[in-house]
């Protein structure tokens, strides 16, 4: 199966421009180490209608391309149930049937960061899961055998997080990010993952995950952030920050390419032009600020 890197957007709405830089990353990446790029759309729980068909077209207009057909996540729901159908006939899955404020109330392992599962329902007897399935369903938690788990990012170095028997399934049904997307990468032949440094923390339970399930590591590069000039992470009530918003008020998606790469410290044009002046180890680590190139827009 080809290497391959990815850029693996939520359909929840348009891309602002710190998606697409990181888009833009993911596609530096992927070619400058000789992969295939390719897109995921990760529409399992957050897909509003019509978001997906823009943002395609957003990426292509940064001069973002794949190299495969998009993949989408509701389309391979049967990867997912045979994962977890793995797990449990190595009794490594149970029933949790948690709500979050009890997660959130519960005492925590020492040292574990708020919010990381107690263990409540790993304690339960045969006769007490009977009693809670008649009130509540109940999701699918892995049965964790470590409480950290350590991995390589090519920016951050080692990086040792906390694993904790976090889930699987959800009780309305839905895949859990964390498994979809290990199954996800290990399908496409995904061996290098660029994303955003904010899901860096998830990324241990990721990888020990795919140990479980026999599945290839892939190389990681989490990426610095696109933040606006509080240090909080773009959204869109910060004022144009979408190629639709900025074109309304006559900044081209040319241009937003342009400011996107200059921020990369990189020249203007595009990305195939780029590509041989992109260095990971001379990359910024800090998060860009995001200046509006039209300070008369208002927020939105």
């Amino acid at each position: 199966m080809t290497s391959a890197g990815r850029f693996a957007p939520s359909p929840s709405g348009e891309l602002h421009v710190g998606n697409l830089r990181t888009a833009i990353l993911a596609w530096l990446f992927a070619k400058g180490s000789g992969r295939d790029f390719l897109l995921r759309v990760e529409d399992l729980d957050r897909a509003r209608s019509g978001a997906e068909a823009v943002q395609l077209r957003d990426l292509a207009a940064v001069g973002v391309r794949w190299d495969a057909a998009v993949v989408r996540q509701t389309d391979r729901v049967t990867l997912y149930a045979d994962a977890i159908a793995q797990l449990t006939a190595q009794d490594r899955t149970y029933e949790c049937f948690c709500t979050r404020r009890e997660i959130q109330e519960a005492p925590s392992a020492p040292h574990s960061p708020q919010g990381a599962y107690p263990g409540t329902c790993r304690r339960l007897s045969h006769a007490e899961r009977e009693i809670r399935r008649a009130t509540r369903p109940a999701a699918i938690r892995l049965m964790a055998d470590v409480t950290e788990w350590a991995v390589e990012d090519q920016l951050h170095g080692q990086y040792r997080g906390v694993v904790d028997d976090f889930v699987l399934r959800r009780n309305d049904g839905v895949t859990a990010y964390n498994l979809a997307v290990v199954v996800d990468d290990a399908a496409q032949g995904i061996d290098q993952v660029v994303r955003g440094d904010d899901l860096l923390p998830s990324t241990p339970r990721q990888a020990y995950l795919a140990t479980l399930l026999g599945l290839p590591v892939p190389e990681y590069a989490h990426v610095p952030l696109v933040v606006n000039h509080d240090g909080a992470r773009l959204a869109k009530r910060d004022g144009a920050v979408t190629l639709g918003d900025l074109a309304a008020v006559g900044v081209s998606a040319d241009a937003v390419r342009d400011l996107l790469l200059g921020s990369l410290g990189l020249p203007a044009g595009s990305l195939e032009s780029a590509l041989p002046f992109f260095e990971p180890a001379k990359l910024p680590r800090d998060p860009w600020v995001w200046k509006n190139p039209v300070p008369e827009m208002p927020a939105r």
